[in-house]
């Protein structure tokens, strides 16, 4: 079995919580009571598959607290979706 090390600043990382939604941000801050995000995106189904949108819409933080207890799982981001994130959040096409 895969066992993941500890997050780093800046990694991108997916979590899974209570409600069913899936998020992916940048990991700011990890604790024992909360999983801080900046620029979390929520996955959602698009006409042409996995898309993102911003979790909040009426937000002006750029950073999110997440309370542990609210969250199911939680792994590194996988590379298309890292991608796709970026340039959802920098405006960057990346190759």
């Amino acid at each position: 079995m895969l066992v993941e090390g500890p997050y780093k600043e800046n990694d991108t990382i997916s979590i899974k919580i209570t409600s069913g939604e899936e998020i992916v941000g940048r990991l700011v801050e990890e604790t024992s009571v909360y999983v801080k995000l900046r620029k979390p995106m929520m996955v959602v189904m698009a006409g042409q598959g996995i898309g993102l949108a911003p979790y909040m819409f009426t937000s002006g933080s750029e950073d999110m607290r997440f309370n542990n207890n609210l969250i199911v799982t939680k792994a590194k981001t996988i590379e298309d979706i890292n991608k796709k994130y970026l340039e959802t959040t920098t405006g960057l096409k990346l190759n």
